[in-house]
């Protein structure tokens, strides 16, 4: 996150004068606004209020074999064996509390994060999916694990397979290996594509790969070399993602010592962004939001349906969030190594009723959760329904939020009558836009924030 602060609710100018990589908006509001509660909240009570029909199940899994320099996830490094086994306990324990609460439960989605989830053991992995085989999940459930290189083994992939996981997630960053060594990451291109062929070969799963612009010392023609070799695999998705430097950090910590740049200024970015989109239009790829690319003939592809503005996410594991339409919680976040450690001590060493309640998180008013549903809507390529909006606030989205008619008349924004969805100049300003309609309590509740 750039520095961000509060802005004038309806001053646009304003907005397109700043940075235009301020925050990644996928989620509303940021976790930097969970504190911890008073007392706790029953989880009965609030999951009991919630439609439970089409639910997205994901769990974190907060072990990694290296942490990358930008990276600024909940994940520990080179844990003892020992302590990934103790979490599962913790995890088996956090589900049977719960089971009682979503008994009624239907997941329409289901995803294993992190953190690199591969880094389990194939022994691990396989008790994790025993775990949560005891909920309810719809036919044709979308089953999505991320992973990296150096992790992926045959054995790992042809139980993924068996597990019927339906999309594996890895990233890449760069096919350059001056820009590799820049993000402060330990992998070479032989490594990245061995990976991807052993994936292949053992797993009928579609393949998504992440890449970074913004690298000090990235051009265009290097991040389109990057993107090419990405499509000699063919992967289903991509998700290109502006390169942030975070406190914390490895990058970070570079940067503050002033030793030397690591990322690039906005306008550079801004070029590498558009070249990318351009190059991935141009191959068959469509646009789902600022990030995210899916293959042009995958992406009506039939699934159970879930929507993330009307649907709640249940959340298993340290660092896991979930969604009710009232309640946002978790376990709290950190960076450090020393922070990470003592959150992932905590949650192994509760017992199994520590569980039925949220103990840290936010909890979102009416206007909060008009918000949420706007900023979830309106980033995503197909935009904000006004329709669906209505039927669900009773009220006008147009009149409720006037910053929308200041996109429209600005040309970020198109009013199409019964949808407002972003412009591609306004797409491309996402990572500004979104933190432009967070609420002024809520950008003051992450300025508040004090990070591990």
């Amino acid at each position: 996150m750039r520095n961000l602060q509060p802005l004038p609710e309806h001053d646009v100018d304003q907005m397109l004068s700043g940075p235009v990589y301020q925050a990644y908006s996928y989620s509303y509001p940021h976790k930097t606004t969970y504190r911890h509660f008073e007392s706790p909240v029953s989880l009965d009570n609030i999951w009991r209020q919630e439609k439970l029909d089409s639910l997205f199940l994901y769990v974190h899994i907060p072990f990694c074999e290296m942490r990358c320099g930008f990276c600024n996830l909940f994940t520990f490094v080179r844990p003892e064996n020992e302590l990934i086994d103790i979490y599962l306990d913790g995890l088996e324990r956090q589900i049977t509390a719960l089971k009682p609460v979503i008994s009624s439960a239907a997941f329409a989605r289901y995803a294993i994060g992190g953190g690199t989830p591969t880094y389990l053991s194939t022994a691990q992995l396989e008790r994790l999916f025993n775990l949560t085989d005891s909920l309810k999940f719809k036919e044709n459930l979308p089953v999505a694990i991320e992973g990296s290189p150096a992790t992926i083994s045959e054995e790992k992939v042809r139980l993924l397979e068996e597990r019927r996981v339906t999309r594996v997630s890895m990233g890449v960053q760069s096919f350059t290996q001056a820009e590799i060594t820049t993000l402060a990451r330990r992998q070479n291109s032989s490594q990245v594509l061995n990976a991807i062929d052993v994936i292949r070969r053992h797993s009928g799963a579609d393949l998504n790969l992440d890449l970074i612009y913004g690298i000090a010392g990235q051009t265009v023609e290097s991040w389109l070399f990057s993107l090419k070799q990405a499509l000699t695999v063919q992967p289903e998705e991509l998700y290109l993602y502006p390169l942030y430097v975070r406190d914390k950090t490895g990058l970070g910590k570079v940067k503050d010592q002033h030793r030397k740049t690591t990322d690039l200024p906005d306008l550079d970015s801004v070029a590498l962004y558009r070249a990318g989109r351009d190059f991935l239009l141009a191959q068959g790829y469509r646009q789902i939001s600022m990030r995210m690319f899916r293959r042009e003939d995958l992406a009506d592809r039939a699934m159970p349906t879930y929507s993330c503005q009307e649907d709640g996410m249940l959340g298993l594991g340290a660092g896991a969030r979930s969604y009710t339409q009232e309640l946002h919680y978790s376990s709290e976040y950190a960076v450090g190594r020393s922070g990470v450690k003592g959150i992932i001590d905590h949650y192994v060493e509760q017992p199994t009723g520590y569980f039925t309640h949220a103990h840290y998180g936010v909890m979102l008013d009416h206007n909060e959760q008009k918000r949420r549903y706007l900023i979830q809507s309106l980033l995503i390529a197909e935009g904000l329904s006004l329709k669906n909006y209505s039927n669900r606030f009773g009220s006008d989205c147009m009149e409720d939020f006037v910053q929308l008619q200041r996109l429209v008349d600005k040309g970020l924004a198109v009013n199409e009558g019964t949808r407002v969805v972003l412009s591609e100049a306004g797409l491309e300003r996402a990572d500004s836009i979104g933190p432009w309609l967070a609420s002024p309590a809520m950008i003051q509740r992450m300025g508040e924030y004090q990070l591990r």
